[in-house]
């Protein structure tokens, strides 16, 4: 390791400045996180920001594996559409029209 090695980085500190639940989506600046459990508005947590993780998806849309996947977070979904919405990362599988959730490899 060198001196300035801090951590690996899959998890990070937040400091939300309303209440997150545990599991729920947190959008930071260009990337999406994870909340590892619930967060109190203005309280430090922890949110994962790597990893694949099962997500909301807008029905509709369809993923090949690897396609770019972004968030909603007016809908609070995974999308197709890149306009207004965050990079989340991309599709760790397929998922298909119908499907309400989807696999998808964070964009840390």
């Amino acid at each position: 390791m060198t001196k300035t090695y801090v951590q690996p980085g899959n998890v990070l500190d937040h400091k939300p400045s309303a209440d997150v639940a545990s599991g729920a989506v947190v959008v930071l600046g260009a990337r999406i996180a994870i909340a590892l459990s619930a967060i109190p508005a203005n309280t430090i947590g922890s949110v994962q920001v790597s990893g694949v993780h099962r997500l909301a998806k807008k029905t509709g849309d369809t993923f090949a594996q690897g396609a770019l996947v972004y968030w909603d977070n007016t809908a609070n979904n995974l999308t197709s559409t890149a306009t207004d919405n965050t990079l989340a990362g991309f599709a760790a599988a397929a998922a298909v029209s119908a499907d309400t959730t989807m696999l998808v490899k964070l964009n840390a």
